[in-house]
């Protein structure tokens, strides 16, 4: 399986991300002299490195997305693409509070921790949808590895669009989120212009 290996805080600082955008809460104290203007090309590839990167997508399956997202009915091909990534099943488990990171929650939903609607699903990828019941499996509840990303988790903002409770670990997707609900720097008109070049 194909996986991003570069240093988490190296990659936040080459793309000017914030680390707490990625669940991490360490600061970087170096600084990137990017003294040279970049083209309006490169500004486009800067974007959308940004959003595979913060939402741990690979170049083909984020390509499949933009390609789906351009085929929805409602609202603009870049907000559509921002939706599609933020309900990933990975992405919901993290924004939930149940992994520190994305690529905890990712490794949860791997290794067979989570249940939607009572089944167990291990694609990162699946999609959820409003009304889905997403939870902890009963015999991992217990374990000690939730008491710590809960410890870390507990203060953390759940977007309105999800429910949360964390002493059953489980929550409900209440609604699709808006752009306006997805806290990610992104600029998804830059990531459409490059794709429609």
């Amino acid at each position: 399986m194909a996986r991003d290996m570069t240093p988490v805080l190296k990659r936040c600082r080459s793309l000017g991300i914030e680390p707490a955008y990625m669940g991490l809460d360490k600061k970087s104290k170096r600084t990137i002299n990017n003294r040279r203007k970049k083209s309006e090309y490169g500004l486009q590839l800067t974007e959308k490195q940004k959003a595979k990167f913060i939402y741990g997508v690979l170049e083909k399956p984020f390509r499949n997305n933009f390609a789906r997202a351009q085929k929805l009915k409602y609202g603009t091909t870049g907000e559509n693409l921002m939706i599609l990534l933020e309900l990933r099943l990975d992405n919901v488990v993290y924004r939930m509070g149940y992994g520190r990171t994305r690529k905890e929650a990712r490794q949860i939903v791997d290794h067979k921790h989570v249940l939607v609607n009572g089944k167990t699903v291990n694609i990162p990828s699946y999609e959820v949808k409003p009304g889905d019941v997403i939870e902890i499996k009963e015999k991992f509840k217990g374990a000690q590895r939730y008491k710590d990303i809960l410890e870390v988790t507990d203060g953390r903002i759940i977007p309105e669009w999800l429910e949360a409770d964390h002493e059953k670990l489980s929550g409900v997707v209440k609604e699709i989120p808006t752009r306006e609900q997805i806290d990610v720097p992104v600029n998804e008109v830059l990531i459409v212009e490059l794709y429609s070049k």
